[in-house]
């Protein structure tokens, strides 16, 4: 009898046994795919910064948020680091466009924009784009804007961005209204003939649309880890 009853038993503890371990995969590959989770498409022209109440750590020790950071105009974001040859330059074959940086963020604020720096290189998180080596490299250049770490690159997944750097520029109701390239000419500042985000931040500041809204993002790839 005891056997028997027994016997009667198995089953269920077997199907539970089952269950469980179906959830327990499933849960196991859904957060495996969100801590993987592939970049999006470049935002779209329009489209309202995500994750812009998202705290980031900025390199002096406290924390910023894009719609906290932006000024009355709005918001220009750009996703840099501290070796991509297309930031820092390539000695007497390039400048690169981190030497425009300050003079940038000058222009916005004239504009009554922002501007930040945000740093997403999380597989080289231990060496070169530490925060510490983020904080010795701005001070090496004198940034004159927050310089923010994007833990496992969150925001420039969300963003779709791709390249350092590369640029998006936001208007006062946090609307993307650019995004691509600082400018038409990496290798010499003083060559260039097409101001991509000093034209957009002058039309945005008065409400106009940007003539030219979009171009390619022009550098590094983000190193996102895998």
């Amino acid at each position: 009898m005891v056997n028997l009853i027994m016997k009667s038993m198995t089953p269920a503890p077997r199907f539970f046994l089952a269950a469980f371990s179906l959830l327990f995969a499933g849960l196991f590959f859904s957060s495996a795919s969100l801590n993987n989770m592939e970049p999006q498409p470049e935002l779209a022209i329009g489209a309202k910064a995500p994750m812009s109440d998202v705290l980031l750590q900025n390199i002096d020790g406290t924390f910023l948020s894009l719609e906290g950071a932006a000024g009355k105009n709005g918001l220009l974001v750009v996703f840099s680091c501290n070796t991509c040859p297309f930031v820092i330059g390539n000695g007497t074959k390039s400048d690169g466009w981190e030497g425009r940086y300050n003079e940038t963020a000058a222009k916005a604020e004239a504009y009554g924009f922002n501007m930040m720096l945000i740093n997403s290189n999380e597989a080289k998180r231990d060496h070169h784009d530490s925060v510490e080596a983020m904080r010795t490299h701005a001070k090496e250049q004198g940034y004159t804007m927050p310089y923010l770490v994007d833990t496992d690159h969150t925001i420039a997944d969300a963003f779709g961005a791709l390249k350092t750097p590369h640029v998006f520029l936001f208007n006062n109701k946090m609307e993307l209204v650019y995004r691509g390239s600082i400018d038409d000419n990496v290798s010499d500042a003083a060559a260039v003939e097409s101001f991509y985000v000093l034209d957009a931040m002058a039309e945005a500041s008065i409400g106009k649309p940007c003539s030219v809204p979009e171009t390619k993002a022009m550098g590094c790839s983000i190193k996102r880890v895998r």
